[in-house]
């Protein structure tokens, strides 16, 4: 499994930014799939987005326009650029690493994203 570390959480306002980041500890960085999901309280973790190691993306409805997830493989880090950030997107946010997109066997710890009205 991949040792996978997020940072970036925190507090902001409605219609701020924020850029989560994920370190991941393996050799084959550029050779695996990553992704973002979320879990608010009292609900499922749902998907947010993924990308894979050729650098296709794949985005909920729920934010597209808004989020844009990016590798740098030169530092094994995957990012996600929230913009214009909306209370619904309260969660604490996921990090996860796979063979395809459709298959995320390492998680990591979360990081809390707070979005004040």
């Amino acid at each position: 499994q991949v040792q996978l570390v997020e940072s970036g959480g925190g507090l902001v306002q409605a219609g701020g930014s924020l850029r989560l980041s994920c370190a991941a500890s393996v050799r084959t960085f550029f050779n695996i799939a990553m992704g973002w999901f979320r879990q608010a309280p009292g609900k499922e973790r749902e998907f947010v987005a993924t990308i894979s190691w050729r650098g296709s993306t794949n985005y909920a409805d729920s934010v597209k326009g808004r989020f844009t997830i990016s590798r740098d493989n030169a530092k094994n880090t995957v990012y996600l650029q929230m913009n214009t950030l909306k209370p619904e997107d309260t969660a604490v946010y996921y990090c996860a690493a796979g063979a395809t997109t459709v298959d995320f066997n390492s998680w990591g710890q979360g990081t809390q994203v707070t979005v004040s009205s």
